[in-house]
């Protein structure tokens, strides 16, 4: 059960506000700001934009996640008298006194962001985000929000590329939290990658603070810890729905003990090849967690030991009364053993009378990446739940998505990186963006638009030049325009929305997509495009006009 409500929300701002504070940052951050401030230039309007310049994985789509923990992030921003002081220790010693009285009375009341909803899928050179106000206090803003986004947009995008390949029938289990780049980015992994699409998550944190369901039952170290029956205390099970004072409890011991000979004889197998040890652990378990009995059944042998141990313990369970969960398989051969597991159970299903084999699950785990489980479609297998761990948190197809936060306004003015890299160039202007979508609801191009365009209407021609190819000329079905202010005044303007809400928007963004731009190999190339004024915009400026152009001053 997750924190109630109102726990959570302040739960993940106070989360926000102690693991993001102002100092989160690069120190020219803080060099830049002074500088602005010494030329009077402090509070003159800008306008940054926040967009990545190529998808991930090699894939044809990102999802954009973190705008939840930016708005708490701009909320609370301010900055102590501690940061102060230390930023007056770092600074150079001739760093002027008043400015540190200017930083002192900093925060995001005159900042406004438009955004795109969290949970949109989402394409290369696109502005995700829009963040505008005064200059010094934006530029302040810019390491802080690139970290908010690009972890989480990147492990929530690795996590719906996973959900595409395992498909709609099994379940998803994240179990990344040792395995990930600290207590932050385990924790934030559990978050992001149930939006995008997992089930499950071993991290209980995460439970609590985002109402994930969490899952879990024990570890190979719990099975190797016991060697005889000997060791199991109690040894007593009250059968299910009885009254503890009418009813006796059972020996668990002796009743499994009874059910592993006839497993055993039904499934050919030789009982000396069973580990006593192994059956005690089990044994021990299902004692403390009669419905809750989930076993790891590979710390020795699956076929000869493990499975007819589990197989014991679950029937002498149901005669009991109760309904034992199922296996986990964390080594060799997952799909094999899963068909085997599969054959005992139905085996002991019908020759026992016992119809709750028929519905035990099988959850495999083993250093599960995204090609194992497109692998895992195309053979024989049973598998329920896949739980995955290294390959998911750490995102080890790619490390970084490459967020990037550029100007692209002064004072009403439009500003553009030139570069000799063409990837590396931004443009200019304050912007509005649409999505053009055909007439079955498909998304097909993104627009970008100067922001006193006119919107491209539905049913009418649009002209615009798709980045990198010629001008096109093109009708959409359907327009939808995909910012939305989200904070203005020191205030959040957009109700937050809880993981699950986001997750549904997840999901329902990803039906839209065609699925040749779902492809996780080789999918087709979305199409970003920009509006002709835009494009005029952008000619004017890299031939030297226009208002960024910079004056070359040439000596006798």
């Amino acid at each position: 059960m997750a924190a109630p409500m109102s726990q959570t929300c302040a739960a993940m701002e106070r989360s926000v506000r102690e693991r993001v504070p102002p100092l989160l940052t690069d120190l020219y951050q803080f060099t830049m700001a002074y500088a602005y401030w010494r030329t009077g230039r402090h509070n003159e309007p800008a306008v940054f934009e926040l967009f990545f310049r190529d998808n991930p994985f090699g894939g044809g789509f990102s999802l954009f996640s973190g705008l939840h923990d930016c708005l708490l992030f701009l909320r609370g921003f301010h900055l102590t008298d501690e940061d102060v002081e230390y930023l007056r220790s770092v600074l150079p010693p001739g760093t002027d006194p008043a400015f540190f009285s200017f930083l002192r009375g900093l925060d995001c009341s005159e900042v406004t962001l438009r955004s795109v909803p969290e949970g949109t899928v989402v394409f290369a050179r696109v502005p995700l985000m829009e963040v505008s106000g005064p200059l010094a206090v934006v530029q302040l803003l810019e390491t802080s929000l690139l970290c908010l986004v690009n972890y989480a947009s990147l492990v929530c995008s690795n996590a719906a590329r996973f959900r595409l390949a395992a498909g709609s029938r099994r379940k998803l289990l994240e179990m990344g939290l040792r395995r990930a780049q600290g207590p932050d980015g385990g924790l934030t992994a559990s978050r992001y990658t149930h939006i995008g699409g997992f089930d499950l998550t071993s991290n209980v944190l995460a439970g609590y603070m985002f109402g994930i369901p969490v899952a879990g039952t024990m570890a190979h170290s719990y099975v190797t810890s016991f060697s005889s029956l000997e060791e199991v205390w109690p040894q007593t099970l009250t059968p299910a729905n009885g009254d503890c004072d009418a009813v006796d409890p059972v020996d668990l011991v002796s009743l499994s003990r009874g059910w592993l000979g006839r497993v055993c004889q039904l499934l050919g197998a030789e009982p000396s090849k069973v580990r006593e040890g192994e059956l005690a652990a089990f044994v021990s378990y299902a004692i403390a967690f009669p419905r809750n009995f989930l076993a790891v059944i590979d710390s020795y042998s699956v076929s000869s030991s493990g499975l007819l141990n589990f197989c014991a313990v679950a029937l002498a369970l149901c005669e009991l009364r109760y309904k034992p969960l199922g296996v986990r398989l964390d080594s060799g051969d997952l799909c094999r053993q899963s068909v085997e597991v599969r054959r005992a159970f139905k085996a002991c299903s019908e020759h026992f009378s016992v119809p709750a084999f028929q519905s035990l699950i099988i959850v495999g785990t083993n250093n599960i990446s995204e090609h194992c489980i497109a692998e895992l479609n195309k053979k024989e297998n049973e598998i329920d739940v896949v739980g995955v761990g290294t390959h998911l948190v750490t995102c080890t197809l790619q490390p970084s998505l490459g967020c990037v936060y550029k100007l692209v306004e002064v004072r009403g003015s439009p500003k553009m990186k030139l570069s000799e890299d063409p990837d590396k160039s931004t443009m200019p202007g304050r912007k509005a963006v649409y999505r053009l979508l055909d007439s079955e609801g498909h998304p097909f191009l993104d627009l970008l638009c100067l922001c006193d365009e006119p919107a491209p209407r539905e049913g009418m021609e649009v002209r615009c030049h798709p980045l990198g190819r010629d001008r096109v000329t093109l009708t959409p079905s359907r327009v939808a325009a995909l910012r939305q202010d989200v904070f203005s005044r020191g205030q959040i303007t957009h109700p937050l929305r809880s993981a699950a809400e986001i997750r549904a928007s997840v999901q329902s963004s990803l039906k839209t997509l065609h699925p040749r731009h779902k492809r996780l190999q080789d999918p087709d190339t979305y199409t970003v495009a920009v509006s002709e004024k835009l494009h005029a915009v952008l000619t004017e400026i890299r031939h030297g006009g226009g208002s960024n152009n910079n004056k070359i001053l040439l000596g006798n």
